[in-house]
């Protein structure tokens, strides 16, 4: 494992107590061992405008990045969620390890360019196109853990449980013969990803049941189990069908029936969590759970509005991610989770605090902290943190001349990664001037993939 050894100044910093001036920030073996501020620039400094700590993106499903614009033809009915599901398994249904490896290695890439610098991979694509195991039954889980050594991006790996097609156990259908698992098979699958994710910097192994229509009540308590005080995440209540599915089943709604048959604790991730009573949500903020928001991907799946404002109010605690990957881009998640609540209360900086004014900070701080929990790594800009962060180019137009909290807001609702400069994830400079280390080969094994997929 390589060790880094590096001191870098910024005139700006974003740092857990607020903004500060002429911050020097030292790192040796990827993490962070020092920082001084106030601090005067010294001939052995590299030096930036302006540094702020890297966002984790706390879901993504990487193979979804090849069907980006592929699901945007209305059918004969009205198009949701559920006929997009039908587009993603004929899509899935082709991939080969290798093709899987290129198609993540571009979307880790593009979400280091975006300012991701750690991603939680919410993987169900296990088997051979047939259903069968691989002779090596981590086959598929390995070739994310490549394509993320490759691209130098954290890595998150969350192995899915999926075993049924819907609530209750009803059977699985041939779309989804790729992803399932029964408990003794999936035990196994986590046995053999310890050691490949050990020889990954900072290579972190959760558990992610699918959803509670793929796991029975059992199924998901042997998960739990299983996880100990692993990250653990789970889609939930993304979709209004679900939730009358769940409520004909059970006769209560999802986040209601989990919260009351589940010790659900801050290891936890609840994915999308869109459609929730008042009471859902005043209880799941106080859990000290993540919620797992996803506003891009839900806006393209028309799945609805999360209750952020009680939600917060509450103090509840969220992070975002990529989901989908239709379109990567950090600061337009958090922009979007914005926007989506104005146009719903027509209202603006809805998602201000009386503790931080400035909406930009308030969403950046929150995901920071809320993802790096969900994800089982530290996030921030402090000792003994990952060296993981992003520079910005005050050279930006939209950024000329801002300070302080007016950097963050003009970043996530003005210049996005157009001002995104360098990104050092564990120490080491992936991104320079907007563009990763290795961009051209990875695009160019990415059309190749896509080109073979698509002829």
């Amino acid at each position: 494992m390589l060790k880094y050894r590096l001191n870098l100044f910024f005139d700006q910093a974003l740092l857990p107590s607020g903004w500060a001036r002429n911050v020097r920030v030292c790192v040796d073996g990827g993490v962070i061992a020092a920082i001084d501020e106030n601090a005067v620039l010294a001939a052995e400094d590299e030096h930036f405008d302006c540094v702020l700590p890297g966002l984790p993106n706390l879901h993504s499903h990487a193979f979804q990045r090849g069907m980006a614009g592929l699901a945007e033809i209305r059918g004969p009915k009205a198009d949701s969620f559920w006929t997009w599901r039908e587009i993603m398994y004929h899509f899935v249904g082709k991939l080969t390890p290798d093709q899987l490896r290129d198609i993540a290695a571009l979307a880790f890439m593009e979400m280091l360019e975006a300012g991701f610098t750690r991603v939680g991979e919410f993987h169900y694509l296990h088997h051979d196109t047939d259903g069968r195991p691989f002779a090596d039954p981590s086959e598929m889980s390995k070739a994310i853990i490549s394509a993320a050594e490759q691209v130098g991006i954290g890595l998150t790996l969350l192995p899915v449980f999926y075993a049924h097609s819907g609530f209750g156990g009803a059977d699985p259908t041939i779309g989804q013969r790729r992803f399932l698992h029964d408990l003794d098979g999936f035990s196994n699958l986590l046995d053999r990803l310890k050691p490949a994710l050990s020889n990954l910097d900072g290579g972190i192994l959760g558990i992610a049941p699918h959803s509670l229509r793929a796991v029975t009540p059992e199924e998901l308590n042997q998960l739990i189990t299983l996880s100990e005080s692993s990250p653990f995440h789970i889609h939930i209540a993304e979709q209004t069908a679900e939730v009358d599915a769940c409520v004909e089943w059970s006769g209560q709604r999802p986040v209601e029936w989990l919260l009351n048959h589940a010790d659900v604790r801050a290891n936890w991730c609840l994915v999308h969590a869109t459609h929730m009573t008042s009471a859902e949500t005043q209880t799941l903020a106080k859990t000290q759970a993540i919620a797992g928001i996803c506003p891009i991907t839900e806006a393209n799946l028309g799945d609805g509005f999360f209750p952020a404002p009680e939600y917060l109010e509450a103090g509840g605690a969220f992070g975002v991610g990529s989901d989908s990957n239709v379109r990567i881009d950090a600061s337009e998640e958090l922009r979007l989770f914005e926007y989506g609540q104005r146009l719903l209360h027509r209202e603006r900086n809805v998602l201000a605090s009386t503790e931080c004014a400035s909406t930009g900070s308030r969403l950046y701080r929150s995901a920071s902290v809320g993802g790096g929990q969900a994800l089982g790594q530290k996030a921030g800009i402090e000792v003994g943190h990952p060296a993981d962060f992003i520079s910005l180019d005050m050279s930006n137009a939209s950024l000329a001349g801002k300070v302080g909290d007016q950097i963050t807001d003009a970043y996530v609702f003005a210049a996005g990664r157009t001002a995104i400069d360098t990104v050092w994830r564990h120490g080491r400079c992936e991104v320079k001037s907007g563009r990763h280390r290795q961009r051209e080969r990875i695009v160019k094994s990415y059309a190749q993939t896509m080109q073979a997929i698509l002829s």
